[in-house]
């Protein structure tokens, strides 16, 4: 994908998300009888302002995209008119004000959940959570699963799909402990076995903890036949076209479609030359795969997907469709799990049991928008959903400047039954100004880190 639609989806993403937020704070503070001033979409020097409302709030959008804001009237920030004392924020109980700021981090739980209804019930495809030959050495493999196994359940909770298979492992994965697997094998038969991670390093959830644990989706024997190129990809830039079969892949011959997944997975960054047969002509390419994935992790993908007859895909992927009650219920159980996985590996961070170098910046969220939004409007959808609830998140810790500040103080107000002072509040705005530094800090070395390497 070109650097400009990279750009253009970060930057539609951003506002998106921005304004849901903002908009939350908004659409409460009126319903609590708050004036409203300004609406603006980013910080710093407004670009274009418009005018709205009985109340002539303000709609700006601003220069610096990466935040936004909802002005109301308050006296701690300029003189407001005796006759309207009565709408200004800082006169409000302290629960009409807990309710205004809460509503923009809730709005953005509650976009996710629309997301997720929504995608539930359009139907998702999805991977059948068939297992591939572990790998020796692995908890897998340790643990006797076997190519060919389907599995029905962790811990008791059902499995349908190789995401929820990946999701409860993750979790398991970050919490070291034992998973009871049950799987029906290849000759039908039900068996349960013990997946113990209780060794797992949770530093490297953030890779690909099923690859390291042993968990491959199985994939029946396929031809090397290009199906499908994506736009703007490694192998667009080489010139593979659907129909392509790939010959070789450097020095090696290529049989089946792993191995071309391997040759390309092997050179990340670096040129691999490709033998191909096109309409009965054999011709040579040069394809370098794109850089996966980071340190020791790193690997390469060019963005080609194999031709897979119709049998065959419905032996690995399944389309999964639930009704609206039923939708909602999955999308708000799914917002939920995330969150409290992000809050478990912010907890991580912080007492060192998870590297900080998984904190992301503005530039490593860009990229996973483009890619996403290249591979379909379903992923982009799903990546919105997954940063809002990071950004409902994010904006609940209790960091002072951060929403979660403020109704720290006011849970304070509501048991000492006075307002925080003017100076515990000064003193907190400063650190919490320093947190929020050195967190941004962190994420641009990271974001810094993954390009040059």
């Amino acid at each position: 994908m070109s650097f400009l639609h990279t750009v253009l989806a970060f930057v539609v993403a951003l506002g998106v998300l921005i304004v849901v937020h903002e908009y939350g704070h908004y659409l409460v503070a009126r319903l609590c009888g708050v004036r409203v001033l300004r609406f603006s979409v980013g910080f710093g020097r407004p670009l274009a302002t418009w005018r709205v409302g009985r109340d002539a709030t303000e709609l700006t959008l601003a220069a610096v995209p990466f935040g936004g804001y909802v002005k109301m009237l308050d006296e701690h920030e300029g003189t407001v008119e005796p006759r309207e004392l009565h709408r200004a924020f800082n006169r409000q109980s302290v629960w009409r004000r807990f309710a205004i700021v809460v509503a923009g981090p809730a709005f953005n739980f509650l976009f996710a959940i629309a997301i997720y209804s929504g995608l539930y019930m359009h139907g998702l495809p999805e991977a059948r959570p068939v297992l591939g030959a572990p790998a020796a050495g692995t908890a897998a493999s340790a643990a006797g699963l076997a190519a060919g196994d389907t599995v029905r359940s962790v811990d008791g909770a059902r499995v349908a799909t190789w995401q929820d298979l990946r999701w409860r492992v993750l979790q398991g994965a970050l919490q070291r402990e034992s998973l009871s697997i049950e799987v029906s094998g290849a000759d039908g038969n039900v068996s349960d076995h013990v997946l113990d991670l209780r060794g797992y390093p949770s530093d490297d959830v953030a890779d690909d903890p099923l690859e390291r644990i042993g968990l491959r989706l199985y994939r029946p024997p396929l031809a090397p036949v290009i199906g499908r190129v994506l736009a703007g990809s490694a192998a667009e830039r080489a010139g593979l076209q659907a129909g392509d079969r790939v010959l070789e892949a450097g020095t090696r011959k290529i049989d089946r479609w792993e191995d071309l997944v391997d040759a390309v997975r092997a050179h990340p960054g670096r040129a691999l030359p490709l033998q191909l047969e096109r309409g009965g002509t054999r011709l040579a390419l040069v394809v370098v795969p794109e850089v996966v994935g980071e340190g020791s992790a790193r690997f390469g993908r060019i963005g080609a997907a194999p031709r897979i007859s119709g049998s065959d895909a419905g032996r690995i992927v399944m389309r999964v469709r639930y009704g609206p009650l039923e939708s909602v219920a999955k999308a708000a159980t799914r917002t939920w799990d995330i969150s409290v996985f992000s809050l478990r590996m912010l907890g991580k961070m912080l007492v060192g049991e998870v590297s900080w170098r998984h904190l992301s910046g503005p530039v490593t969220i860009a990229d996973y928008a483009g890619q996403s939004a290249q591979l379909g409007w379903i992923s982009y959808a799903t990546f919105l959903a997954l940063i809002s609830i990071s950004l409902g998140v994010l904006n609940l810790l209790p960091i002072p400047l951060l929403d979660g500040g403020h109704l720290m103080y006011y849970a304070v107000e509501i048991v000492k039954g006075s307002p925080v002072s003017e100076r515990a509040m000064e003193l907190g705005q400063r650190v919490g100004l320093a947190l929020l530094l050195v967190i941004m800090a962190f994420a641009f070395y990271n974001d810094l880190n993954r390009l040059l390497s």
